[in-house]
């Protein structure tokens, strides 16, 4: 089984189940062209049908939302921009690399790469998601809760 039995009273309608699952796929989940990333959703699935008592053939966009879950690849690009905000020393905005005043002055800086390999990284991909976000939202990346809120 996917959580201990006697965790908490939280297990009787099971979303404390699904909270810890939900955690442990986001500590273990790795980005999006992970191999194992297509499972490892439809096994996030198949838990909120079992929570729900659900068919197998419903879908699962109406659970999520009455659960207030994010689906796992939602959750992925939901956790980037924080992470970018937490270790913001290893990313360079355009304004540290060129002098020129645009814009784009306060959007990451995507190394220069050849290889799609690394295009579809998890470093690469991070930039591009955290430079697609409203400029209003990256203007509260000094401070981690609110910008967290606002997302």
């Amino acid at each position: 089984m996917l959580c201990n039995s006697n965790a908490t009273s939280y297990n009787e309608n099971g979303l404390f189940c699904i909270h810890t699952f939900n955690h442990k796929l986001r500590d273990n989940f790795g980005g999006g062209n992970q191999p194992y990333s297509d499972k490892i959703f439809k096994t996030q699935k198949r838990v909120i049908r079992i929570i729900t008592n659900s068919r197998m053939r419903d879908s699962c966009r109406e659970l999520f939302k009455k659960l207030e879950i994010l689906p796992l690849h939602s959750q992925y690009i939901f956790s980037i921009p924080i992470f970018v905000i937490k270790n913001q020393h290893l990313f360079y905005t355009n304004i540290l690399i060129h002098s020129t005043d645009t814009r784009f002055k306060t959007n990451l800086h995507p190394p220069t790469a050849n290889l799609t390999k690394f295009q579809k990284a998890v470093f690469y991909s991070t930039i591009k998601i955290f430079n697609n976000l409203p400029h209003e939202i990256k203007d509260l990346a000094n401070d981690i809760l609110p910008f967290r809120n606002a997302l």
